[in-house]
């Protein structure tokens, strides 16, 4: 009876045990044999080359840092490249089409009001401006939207994409931490108030 031989395993490509671990010069070799192919599937799915040009720098990036899941005993380097290479274009993709939504939102708002020119509100205006930048970042942006662009609440969340409860809870926390301070300040909240009338 003739025995079964098992087919070897195709041998791993030495390139891909040394970008493993963590060879700079695998990463340049890889870089220069694998970087067109990349390359090429990111400009077959983005219209912008300079999309595509980035989004290959950045498959390599998170290839690099993410080395230690790349197993060359389940797959090549070029295919685990291009599966990252994938993920990156519907990122990227994703990105855009959120940056035109709110790019077509802005469009769609009305123009700002004209400047006051009375001093009284220039000053109150430098005054919120100095109190706001004390803020957390998430209530100084929801109230500097408010204020300065009078936008909504609803007209805030469409811009930043942040639901519409979190925009009035982060704006209503600022104003609470605004009006403490005036009070603690000894400041006469009437006129800074009223200039926060956007915040609605």
């Amino acid at each position: 009876m003739t025995a079964l031989h098992e087919e070897p395993d195709p041998p791993v490509d030495d390139l891909d045990l040394r970008f493993r671990a963590g060879d700079d010069v695998a990463l340049r070799e890889a870089y220069d044999r694998y970087g067109r192919a990349v390359f090429h599937l990111a400009t077959s799915m983005l219209a912008n080359r300079a999309d595509a040009e980035d989004v290959t720098q950045a498959t390599f990036v998170a290839a690099w840092l993410g080395r230690d899941t790349f197993d060359p005993a389940k797959g090549s380097l070029i295919g685990w490249l291009l599966g990252i290479g994938r993920r990156k274009v519907i990122d990227r993709m994703r990105a855009s089409a959120r940056e035109t939504r709110v790019v077509e939102t802005v469009r769609q708002l009305p123009e700002p009001k004209p400047a006051d020119p009375d001093p009284d509100r220039v000053v109150d205006r430098l005054v919120i401006a100095d109190e706001l930048a004390r803020l957390p970042d998430d209530q100084r942006r929801m109230l500097e939207l408010a204020f300065y662009d009078d936008l909504t609440h609803q007209q805030i969340a469409t811009v930043t994409g942040v639901p519409l409860g979190t925009v009035k809870s982060h704006i209503r926390r600022g104003m609470a931490s605004l009006k403490r301070r005036w009070e603690v300040d000894g400041a006469a909240p009437g006129p800074r108030a009223a200039g926060l009338s956007g915040a609605r």
